[in-house]
């Protein structure tokens, strides 16, 4: 997620008419849009009367899905056709920056800014009357941004929790009604046999570095190889040197050291906690110092040097532990990595790989009218991690296993 260094945020309110959207719809853009741009030619919608209950209940409805692909807002677009109705999503500021057509497109589909540098009371409230008035249904991804990796569920913020529970006592207090929040699980499956793609793009990046095709390596043991060996460029480009041991400990020393130096850098010394957190502190802290009449122009582009650096360690994240590991790695987990492999390093990542987009609506959750307890965790964001990562498990034994040849294998 990239910061806006062209201009200071300025909320971006959604398109309110049903005209738009409905054309969107009619036209089948999301469609064609997900199927040249992202890969996705296919969906299955399951526990969709969840959905379409709640809606004829009257109820103020969040959907709460997990973000493991920039496709997941579009993908949402089904199920509501599915059902007849249009949808409200809240979506980072960034996307509203990248081009003309983007932004309009995501205005009359709904979508309107939060800001994640700083506290968006304007977007807060947007969120929170959507849901008190039962507007439209409101997507709102619990995990905050996209985290690359389909079968692992990274920490929710709590958020999702403030806004459900405000938009419940807003509507309980108005109305009597309720406000639900339905857990979707979005699994991305592989149509057809994934091994001659991967071939191609892995061989694409060994080229990349000049390397020969490996005449005895399966597809399993060369994208462990290329992210052993894209890893080592990151080392040498910030240690100057290549790390030795596991990949797990080099990947979360390059992290510590990226954002150590950062926070050093723009006075932020002495911060802890989790990656996540750091990363939305430094970028809170860049935004503000660049735009500051105090800061010239060499300091300015310092500053976006330590946004990329913030970047890359949030990016790092992304290549879990467990997800190449032999009992465990899939065809679609070799997808992801390739991917994220080619987003991470080279900006864009290929996606002529044909996608299934399985969408899995959970029983709703109401959504209690009280503050969540100080002090622990917060019940509402536990029973929803718990569906989602129940509902993660289930489809992710939907993709094929791989082949994996060990070094001492026959």
């Amino acid at each position: 997620m990239s910061l806006v260094f062209d201009q200071p945020y300025e909320f971006v309110p959604p398109h309110r008419g049903n005209g738009w959207p409905s054309a969107i719809q009619y036209l089948r853009l999301v469609d064609r849009y997900l199927h040249r741009k992202e890969g996705v030619v296919d969906y299955e919608c399951r526990g969709l009367d969840h959905f379409g209950d709640a809606l004829a209940r009257g109820d103020g409805i969040l959907l709460a899905p997990n973000h493991c692909r920039y496709a997941d807002p579009l993908v949402l677009g089904w199920p509501a056709r599915e059902v007849k109705t249009h949808v409200y999503a809240m979506a980072s500021w960034h996307l509203f920056n990248n081009s003309g057509f983007d932004s309009f497109a995501l205005r009359k589909m709904g979508a309107f800014s939060i800001n994640r540098e700083a506290v968006d009371r304007q977007s807060l409230e947007t969120a929170i009357s959507a849901l008190a008035d039962a507007e439209r249904p409101l997507i709102l991804f619990p995990e905050g941004t996209t985290n690359r990796t389909n079968d692992v569920l990274k920490p929710l913020l709590d958020g999702v929790s403030f806004v459900a529970r405000s938009a419940a006592r807003r509507r309980k207090k108005k109305s009597g009604g309720q406000v639900v929040m339905i857990p979707v699980a979005i699994k991305y499956l592989c149509v057809s046999d994934m091994r001659g793609w991967a071939d191609e793009q892995l061989n694409r990046i060994e080229q990349r570095l000049g390397w020969l095709k490996p005449l005895d390596e399966g597809i399993w043991e060369r994208t462990v190889h290329l992210a052993e060996a894209l890893l080592s460029l990151r080392e040498i480009e910030y240690f100057r040197k290549v790390k030795s041991g596991d990949l797990s400990v080099r990947r979360d020393q390059l992290i510590e050291f990226l954002l150590t130096q950062v926070e050093k850098r723009i006075f932020l010394n002495g911060k802890s906690g989790e990656v996540r957190d750091r990363v939305r502190a430094i970028r809170t802290e860049i935004i503000s110092q660049y735009f500051s009449t105090e800061v010239d122009s060499a300091e300015k582009k310092r500053l976006r040097y330590d946004s990329v650096a913030a970047e890359l360690a949030q990016d790092l994240l992304s290549y879990p532990d467990c997800y190449l590991q032999p009992k465990q790695v899939t065809d679609t987990r070799i997808v992801e990595t390739i991917q994220r492999m080619q987003e991470t390093f080279f900006g864009e990542a290929d996606a002529s790989v044909p996608l299934k987009a399985v969408i899995k609506f959970d029983e709703p959750i109401v959504v209690p009218a009280e503050k969540a307890p100080r002090g622990q965790a917060d019940p509402l964001l536990t029973l929803l991690k718990d569906r989602l990562t129940s509902s993660l498990e289930q489809l992710s034994s939907e993709s094929r296993p791989m082949e994996v040849r060990l070094p001492n294998s026959t």
